[in-house]
């Protein structure tokens, strides 16, 4: 039996940081697993800087409740369900995704969960797992399914190639050159079209 999984961010949904950045006008929010391979320094330096601006979990729940799928994600992430059995695994958190899902249908999310204070003040991010996306391929794989897997980003390449098939959607063209041997989809047509293939074969 086949299994597809998937990244979020920048797949189905906007990027969540640098929506808050263009809210907050903090361009260093801006940065992604698209610009920084490690995941922790990545999100230290985003909790450093809410608290030096003392941004909140309120604050960036009021940007995420603006927020609406990408163009013709809900109609693909509905297509894809149909066809095959799916999971988001996503490094978000369910803090900032909760909302968000009810719009696109309630797919299966594993991801990870914040930490806050009684103000509100995000103090902690909690993984579940280390490199829970690459995990969780082998652990699916061990109940024998088959993987397919597709993300855009840095934090999508050790997932992408643990799966038995993988590939990226629409990553930068900075990520897609340096992995030249992995398989790139530029939109939800030629996504499906590519799952059809994988799918079928």
């Amino acid at each position: 039996m086949k299994l597809i999984v998937a990244d979020l961010e920048g797949v189905f949904l906007p990027e969540i940081w640098i929506n808050v950045a263009k809210k907050t006008g903090i361009k260093e929010l801006r940065l992604t697993t698209r610009d920084i391979k490690d995941y922790d320094v990545l999100m230290s330096k985003r909790l450093a800087i809410l608290k030096d601006n003392h941004l909140t979990i309120q604050d960036i729940q009021q940007v995420i409740a603006t927020l609406d799928p990408l163009p013709g994600a809900k109609e693909t992430l509905d297509w894809i369900r149909s066809r095959s059995q799916f999971i988001i695994l996503s490094d978000t958190f369910e803090e900032f995704a909760r909302p968000l899902m009810a719009k696109l249908g309630f797919p299966t999310l594993l991801c990870h969960s914040l930490t806050m204070d009684a103000q509100g003040n995000i103090t902690h991010y909690n993984l579940r797992i280390d490199n829970q996306k690459q995990k969780a391929v082998q652990a699916f794989q061990a109940l024998n399914y088959q993987v397919i897997a597709f993300g855009d980003s840095y934090n999508d390449i050790a997932m992408i190639q643990a799966a038995d098939h993988g590939f990226f959607f629409k990553p930068p063209e900075t990520v897609a050159a340096e992995y030249p041997d992995i398989s790139v989809t530029r939109d939800y047509d030629e996504l499906r079209a590519m799952l059809s293939r994988l799918l079928d074969s």
